[in-house]
């Protein structure tokens, strides 16, 4: 079994135009049924204001498939940590053996779920954006910004954090690392109002974006709801948009800003007009069809994406003869 390290991991696998495809191609297997996804297992700690997450995914065909450990412990900032960590593993899919530790520290997860921000806005942004906007100032905030940018070049950014000082070293690193404006909004609405696409990326409990605030054109991914008690976005604003997607419907209407439009009886499992991620990249069917539909993409992250960035990770690592031998005369008996 090989080991991997964090440096390691972060030096060969990038958020790239490779990473996007790669993440792309997992959801087109999801939805040709390829993918055996079981439901993810989530331990809270609300003492601590935190939750371990168990995601995992086979994919027909290939000789491995990953476990996913992810932990979000939102007060750990005020200790000098960060909020997010994590693991992954590889097991073999002929025998069930133990292939790799990738001690990633939450890195590969972070590049995926920007990744598949990247992928909803190829299918649903409009084609000349100029102004994006993003609620949150943490790491995926940063990493949304330059998914979206890699597809949909802008030339500023609308910002709203909950610190003053957060958003201040947000709007200085991010016009130094994409060369665009950044601009530090009042408030959500702010946001919302100055921008033609937004991400939301907080674990908030409280609906952070108002129904009354949509205007045409607007495209929204909410990707910080992907447990019970998170919301991002107000119910009602599934009643503005021509367009809704999402990654997995059992998982967002269980999870995702989608139950919290169920429990209020706005969309139901059985509302046929809802899309899959996967349904848009295997061309199945079509996400925005004009400049000015309001599209909106509930993302609650996949074992199918896990699979995919980790099987991605252990071959360029292979590659390159990094990693730690464990139980060398066993390593390799696929």
């Amino acid at each position: 079994m090989y080991l991997f390290e964090e440096n390691d991991i972060r030096k060969h696998v990038k958020l790239d135009q490779t990473a996007i495809q790669l993440i792309e191609g997992g959801f087109t297997q999801l939805a040709a049924g390829n993918v055996t996804l079981p439901p993810i297992m989530r331990i809270d700690v609300p003492e601590h204001n935190g939750e371990v997450d168990v995601k995992s995914a086979y994919i027909k065909g290939l000789d491995s498939f990953a476990l996913k450990i992810s932990s979000g412990f939102f007060n750990n900032p005020s200790l000098g940590l960060p909020s997010l960590s994590g693991m992954m593993m590889l097991f073999q899919s002929k025998t069930g053996l133990p292939e790799a530790v990738l001690l990633d520290n939450g890195y590969l997860t972070d590049v995926r779920t920007a990744a598949a921000g990247a992928v909803a806005a190829n299918h649903l942004v409009k084609q000349k954006l100029q102004y994006a906007g993003v609620i949150g100032t943490g790491l995926q905030a940063r990493l949304q910004m330059h998914a979206l940018y890699a597809v949909r070049p802008f030339k500023a950014i609308t910002v709203f954090g909950r610190s003053e000082e957060a958003v201040r070293v947000y709007a200085s690193e991010m016009e130094k690392a994409l060369g665009v404006t950044v601009r530090i909004a009042d408030s959500p609405e702010q946001v919302v109002k100055e921008s033609e696409a937004v991400v939301t990326t907080t674990p908030s409990k409280q609906p952070l974006i108002k129904a009354n605030w949509i205007h045409p054109g607007l495209h929204i991914t909410a990707m910080g709801s992907d447990a019970e008690h998170k919301q991002e976005l107000e119910a009602q604003v599934f009643t503005k948009a021509d367009v809704i997607v999402c990654d997995v419907k059992s998982q967002c209407f269980r999870l995702g800003e989608l139950h919290h439009a169920k429990d209020q009886g706005i969309l139901s499992e059985e509302t046929e007009s809802i899309l899959e991620l996967g349904e848009l990249t295997s061309m199945k069917k079509t996400g925005r069809q004009n400049e000015s539909q309001v599209t909106v993409c509930d993302l609650t992250g996949t074992g199918v994406q896990d699979t995919v960035i980790a099987r991605f990770a252990y071959e360029q690592l292979i590659t390159r003869g990094r990693g730690l031998v464990l139980g060398k005369d066993t390593a390799n008996t696929k």
